[in-house]
Order: C-alpha cells, then structure tokens, then sequence
C-alpha cells in the first residue's frame, strides 16, 4: 500500500506541470526539475553575455556530480520529458546545448526553455508518436543542423567518410516497449534508418584526433563512432580544452554522474576497444 501511494505521488508531480508550455502537447516534469532550472539561471547570470562557447562550457559545468540514470525519456505516452535531476550521456549534452540556446535568446524562461528543448529533440518540432523523437545520434545531428541550432564540423575538422548501417531499433524492436507493440511505428522506424544510412557521414578516426587539436573548440558536440553493430554513436559528451589537454565532460556510466574526463579524449577512444574515432558538431 505505501508502495501504491508513493507511486501515486510520483504520477502527480508529473500531472501537475503538464500543459504550462504546450496545451497540445503532454508535459512530464516535476517541482525539483523546475527549482534546478530556476538555480540554473541564476548561475548562469555572471557569463550570459559571454561568447557561446563560454556559456556551454558553464552549462555544462552546472551539472557535475548530477547523478546518471538512463531511459529517463522512456515515458508512455509520448511526451516532452524535462528531467534535470538525473541524466544520460545524451540528456546532458541536449541539455546543455538547448539551456544555452535559451540564455542567448534572451528568453531565459521556462516556457521558452521547454519549446528549445521539444525543437532540439523532436524531428519536425512535433510530437505524435515514438517515432517524431530524434533516437540516432546521426539523425539528431543532421535534423539539427537543418533546423540551423548546431554545425556538424566533423569533414572540416579532417573526417574522412563513414558507412552506416543503422538498424538495432528495428532489428531489436523487443528492446524498444512502442515498437514492439505497434507494427506501424517499427515501419516507420525501418524507413527511417534507411533514410539516415543513404545520407553522407564522416567522422574523425582515432589517429587523428590529437593532429586536429587546433580545430576541435571547447563546447563542441562529441559523438563517439561505435563498431558495435547498428548502431552509429555510443556515447556523447561536451569538449574541454584544460589548457593543453583535449579532453571532454559527460555524463558518465561507469562514474555514475557527471564528471570531466580524467585523461584525453584521445586516450578515451583507444581504451573503449569498441570506437574508431569521433563526430564534432558546434
């Protein structure tokens, strides 16, 4: 019974937020994520006039020791899930990304927040079905870019091309709860990744990251290319540069919260045994 009751208490933090920013739209959020976001711009008031990397850069610093928990964003239905309390490798770079948009704007509301937020996530701006939601790190940065948020600098920083071949969504659709409950949405998802794989990609291989130190910025958009199979990025993170070192903050699962890399970015991707190289976006 205390079980049910706290269950219950949990819904209703939810309930209560819903609809502030979009009436047609569902809303998960809770009074901790918006007493983080209100101390958010409060510290963020010293630099919000400095240059966009700065302002990322402090974002992203807010966020350290913010505890790591995944599939935060798995909430049915489908809705616009604001969870600044606990975060993934890709929440806190979306995050960080869509609250320094926010301060730039001049904005810095949570209702403007919340609409930069839906606009970074969801493909068409629109939020229908499982499917609208920007799951592949590739589609992301590519719908993004077309939207004109972020830059994907990865060929100008010295990529070379990359073959993808996405399908672990539709391939391993059990994994996925919407999927494998609605034959449609898995069509669309199929489509999808074919769409993404035909497109052009590049990435930055292993060899040449330390080369590429002077083009690589503080507060650029880190994906790590993956040989796990069908899938295109394993994990993400904001670039440092801490003087000399070429390093990166990120929300980690071994560390379990948010933490600055100890060692270079360089050192990280040789020692997963399982990345080839990285994407940069700025």
């Amino acid at each position: 019974m205390k079980k049910k009751f706290l269950m219950m208490t949990f819904i209703m933090s939810f309930i209560s937020t819903i609809t502030i920013a979009f009436p047609a739209d569902t809303l998960y959020c809770t009074t901790k994520d918006k007493e983080i976001f209100n101390d958010y711009c409060k510290y963020i008031e010293t630099w919000r006039d400095l240059p966009r990397d700065t302002i990322i850069l402090k974002t992203a610093m807010f966020f350290l020791e913010t505890p790591y928990v995944g599939h935060t964003l798995e909430i049915e239905p489908e809705g616009l899930v604001v969870n600044l309390r606990e975060l993934d490798c890709t929440t806190f770079v979306e995050n960080v990304l869509v609250l320094t948009s926010t301060v730039i704007s001049g904005d810095i509301s949570f209702e403007n927040y919340c609409h930069n937020l839906k606009h970074y996530r969801y493909r068409d701006d629109t939020i229908t079905d499982y499917t609208d939601r920007l799951h592949y790190t590739s589609d992301w940065i590519f719908e993004n870019q077309r939207k004109g948020l972020i830059s994907n600098v990865t060929r100008k920083c010295g990529g070379k091309r990359l073959k993808l071949n996405l399908n672990i969504m539709s391939t391993s659709s059990e994994s996925y709860r919407p999927l494998s409950q609605n034959a449609a949405l898995k069509d669309k998802i199929v489509l999808k990744e074919q769409e993404i794989n035909k497109r052009k990609h590049y990435y930055i291989p292993t060899k040449r990251i330390d080369r590429k130190f002077r083009k690589i910025h503080t507060g650029d958009m880190v994906g790590f290319v993956t040989t796990i199979p069908g899938i295109d990025i394993s994990h993400v993170g904001i670039i440092y540069k801490d003087g000399k070192r070429l390093t990166f903050i990120h929300a980690s699962s071994k560390k379990e919260k948010v933490v600055i890399h100890e060692g270079t970015l360089s050192e990280y991707v040789k020692n997963t045994g399982r990345n080839t190289g990285v994407v940069l976006a700025r």
